[in-house]
């Protein structure tokens, strides 16, 4: 069947299924595997050392796909500059840049004149609002469900992308809650053009920064099982339920500002879990999809597997 959308035109993908960012993971095995298999791949730029770390990544890719690929700048949440690592996205010539996190503007005036995609990743129809009058090209928007950090106002997927999709003529992308053929489809009858997934990713082989125990996880876990934390530092993210996450809520329930809570919320304390699987000496991002995951498939195994879901439902709807 035919997957054309707005989405698939723009990026110059088979399918219109995008992976998400995923700090400290999504790296050229991952990202080269999902544009393999018909949708776009992307490199997590902010979580590497250097921009040179970051070209060779790029390259990396580059060997293993001959497919369009994106750079996720999570421009808000590391607390470096990102300019040195934009350059080399531009000097690499990658198709498709994201931007997670913050403030696009000035991201997009250093682009200025140059032939990338633009997308950015959205909370709320008036940041969807500001970042098409700003050039974005798509806009990703992510439900309350969805894993890592989200919008400040708990507005469900269901919820917000049709709102979004009313309030631009821009490509829309729906992220959150999404792990099947079945919400793929339900993001499209939303209006959406497109999805965005992560945690659905992570439980997948190529994601091989991915610790094991970080994986089984999300395979025994249910939709009950993640917490939101980091709500007092207005930067509010879903993450696994453990004794790590207990003890940032109870730090937050009793008023603890940043500096009792940046042991906690570190980057350090992300990679205790996700590389090492210290399950109760760091945390992990996921979102309620959780519910959803089975099974480690081949990144082209579940791809397949939602298009295959996906075409039933069209053709059962053709009925």
């Amino acid at each position: 069947m035919n997957w054309n959308t707005r989405i698939t035109k723009l990026l110059n993908i088979d399918y219109p299924i995008i992976q998400g960012g995923l700090a400290y993971l999504a790296y050229s095995e991952l990202a080269s595997s999902v544009s393999n298999a018909g949708g776009l791949g992307q490199i997590t730029a902010m979580s590497l050392e250097s921009p040179e770390a970051l070209r060779d990544e790029i390259r990396k890719v580059k060997t293993l796909t001959h497919k369009p690929f994106g750079v996720n700048f999570a421009i808000g949440q590391h607390g470096r500059s990102y300019t040195h690592f934009l350059d080399v996205a531009v000097e690499e010539n990658v198709p498709v840049v994201s931007v997670t996190g913050g403030n696009p503007a000035t991201f997009f005036e250093y682009l200025k004149g140059v032939d990338i995609k633009k997308l950015v990743l959205v909370a709320a129809k008036r940041q969807a609002q500001k970042a098409e009058e700003l050039g974005a090209d798509a806009v990703m928007v992510v439900g309350q469900e969805g894993g890592g950090h989200l919008g400040k106002n708990d507005i469900s997927t269901l919820v917000l992308v049709p709102q979004v999709v009313d309030c631009v003529s821009i490509p829309v992308i729906a992220s959150g809650g999404i792990g099947d053929g079945r919400g793929l489809m339900a993001a499209l009858s939303l209006g959406a053009e497109g999805i965005e997934m992560g945690t659905r990713f992570i439980a997948t082989k190529e994601c091989v920064h991915a610790a094991t125990a970080y994986k089984d996880a999300l395979l025994s876990g249910g939709e009950t099982d993640t917490t939101v934390i980091k709500r007092t530092l207005g930067a509010p993210g879903r993450a696994i339920s453990n004794k790590w996450t207990e003890k940032i809520l109870e730090i937050e329930k009793n008023n603890g500002g940043y500096e009792e809570l940046k042991e906690y919320i570190s980057g350090q304390a992300n990679k205790n879990y996700i590389y090492n699987g210290e399950v109760d000496s760091g945390f992990a991002w996921a979102g309620q999809v959780m519910g959803l995951i089975k099974d480690i498939p081949t990144v082209n195994e579940l791809i397949t597997r939602m298009i295959q879901e996906a075409n039933e439902i069209r053709t059962k709807w053709g009925k």
